[in-house]
């Protein structure tokens, strides 16, 4: 019997029959979210679709050829189970890219997590490349900037080297770089040229630092010594003197032979800076905190302080270390008061705080390498190790003393002849000082 007669067919497919194809009735459309809409809710038990779902090939959401899934209705398009359809485990999103979670679509199309590993080891190797490139920048910049006008090699009969290192560091009352507002705040005056207002030796070993201070009254002996510039040798004859008077005579090569001649002490490196310089180092730092013991005024200097702690800019800071007629001891005293505060202001420049701080590093470097004169052979590193060994001075691990007095001979301060022999054989054996100064 045929059970496909072609009088039946408008019947079977036509609207007014309630039988589907094969097709229609095993895969019923099924839109995302509901089988009836975005979102909606599916049928309920023992409710029959409002509108047939359409053929696969029609549906607005499929492409030809890619097949429907069920979800939740069986081959006769009705719910399974109590409410809610069987899942089986596919749908649209998951299988061909629809954007539902967890399935291949939504994986291929996700952004992969960072790598928080790579990233942090990559910002950290531009910051060191960074600092690398800064730090040398710096190195030849500052180093172009010191002015090694000292010829060493000029000094004569030169004592033999001992242990550690020893500096001689010089303040000298030049006005070079200075206008006439700047002479007449800082109280400098304006003599022509330049003579020095301070000599210490620094001593930097394996017993920790020394600082020596040389008064500028001492009593010195002036020995045969090479001009710096003229190169003609000048014959010893006995003649004694302030030894600020040799720099005056012929500068920094023969200050620096007078000292070795009286001390038998050979210096390894010169450093000397003028006014100007001094004073910009301490405001370009923001000052150094300073404990005065006892109030005093100095109409020379421009000195006037009050007791106790306090901090000094610049202008207060060359007033102090150039006073000396408000005080009993004149020059000795004044060393010891240029000896603390060069102390405290190479605690306070030689610290990470100014180091590491650009807005503080530039501007204090700028302002010391601008007036600072070395010897030839000195370097950044060697100007560095001067400044760290100073700042162990206040630190515990060194000491500062004058030279040891024994009287005046003339108007001159007379060194203990014997107490400066055995500081010396000390300081070139690199050994603990025990001799005691004034």
């Amino acid at each position: 019997m045929n059970e496909w007669p072609g009088s039946d067919n408008r019947d079977r497919y036509g609207r007014g029959s309630g039988a589907e194809p094969e097709g229609a009735r095993a895969m019923p459309h099924v839109r995302r979210g509901g089988p009836y809409g975005s979102g909606g809710p599916g049928p309920g038990p023992g409710q029959q679709p409002s509108e047939p779902p359409l053929p696969p090939h029609l549906s607005p959401r499929r492409g030809p050829g890619v097949p429907h899934q069920n979800q939740g209705y069986d081959q006769y398009g009705d719910p399974q189970g109590p409410g809610r359809g069987h899942d089986d485990g596919y749908n649209t999103g998951q299988v061909y890219g629809g954007g539902g979670r967890g399935g291949q679509g939504g994986d291929r199309g996700r952004r992969p997590a960072p790598n928080w590993g790579r990233r942090i080891k990559w910002t950290v190797l531009t910051l060191v490349a960074v600092l690398l490139v800064t730090s040398v920048a710096t190195y030849f910049w500052a180093d172009g900037k010191l002015r090694r006008e000292v010829d060493l090699s000029k000094v004569i009969d030169r004592p033999e080297a001992g242990d550690g290192t020893n500096y001689l560091i010089v303040g000298s009352d030049s006005r070079e770089g200075m206008s006439d507002e700047d002479k007449k705040k800082l109280h400098t005056g304006s003599a022509e040229g330049k003579r020095t207002d301070s000599m210490m030796i620094l001593h930097d070993g394996s017993n920790g630092p020394t600082l020596i201070s040389l008064p500028r009254d001492s009593d010195v002996e002036i020995p045969s010594f090479v001009g710096s510039k003229s190169g003609k040798k000048y014959p010893g004859r006995g003649r004694h003197t302030k030894l600020n008077a040799a720099y005056a005579e012929d500068g920094p090569e023969l200050l620096v032979r007078t000292v070795e001649h009286n001390t038998g002490l050979r210096i390894d490196h010169y450093v000397e800076i003028g006014f100007a310089g001094f004073a910009g180092i301490v405001d370009a730092i923001g000052g150094v905190e300073m404990d005065i013991p006892k109030a005093f005024k100095d109409k020379k200097s421009g000195a006037d302080f009050q007791a106790g702690k306090q901090t000094l800019n610049g202008e207060q800071a060359l007033a102090f270390v150039r006073t000396r007629y408000a005080f009993a001891g004149s020059d000795l005293d004044r060393t010891k008061n240029q000896q603390k505060f060069l102390a405290a202001l190479a605690n306070q420049t030689a610290t990470p705080a100014t180091i590491l701080n650009p807005f503080k590093l530039y501007p204090t470097l700028g302002a010391g390498l601008d007036t600072l004169v070395v010897d030839k052979d000195m370097g950044l590193f060697d100007l560095g190790s001067m400044f760290f060994a100073m700042k162990g001075v206040t630190g515990g691990d060194g000491k500062s003393m004058n030279m040891p007095i024994a009287g005046t001979v003339g108007g001159n301060l007379r060194w203990d002849k014997a107490k400066v022999a055995k500081l010396v054989e000390q300081l070139k054996k690199d050994e603990p000082v025990t001799v005691s100064g004034n």
